[in-house]
């Protein structure tokens, strides 16, 4: 399975964005797609999940209310809109795919996900 995210930029604070993650290779609906961030000099970070049917979203705290995780499985692409962006959402962005038969605890869990695409720069300015 390939993955490519695209849609990050510069936005300044109180802005929105949303990424997008095209999935290739495989087949779409056996997988659960996750985001994950990695901010400058920080370890990377689970930011959202969707399972493989687009229900059950999970969200880290951080957020949770600002964020909203979807997916199209017609167009194979999950999405992640990113609203009220706040200068510590800087980061780059990767999307990730795990078997859809993960358990919804072990969402947050980027070692257990098989497939990762190359990253996207959203940069949040003040």
């Amino acid at each position: 399975v390939q993955l490519q995210a695209s849609g990050g930029g510069l936005v300044q604070a109180g802005g929105s964005l949303r990424l997008s993650c095209a999935a290739s290779g495989g087949t779409f609906t056996n997988y659960a797609m996750g985001w994950f961030r990695q901010a400058p000099g920080k370890e990377r970070e689970f930011v959202a999940a969707i399972s493989w049917s687009g229900g059950s979203p999970e969200y880290a705290d951080s957020v949770k209310g600002r964020y909203t995780v979807s997916r199209d499985n017609a167009k194979n692409t999950v999405y992640l809109q990113m609203n009220s962006l706040k200068p510590e959402d800087t980061a780059v962005y990767y999307c990730a795919a795990v078997r859809r038969t993960i358990a919804r605890s072990q969402l947050q869990a980027d070692v257990l996900y098989d497939y990762w695409g190359q990253g996207t720069l959203v940069t949040v300015s003040s």
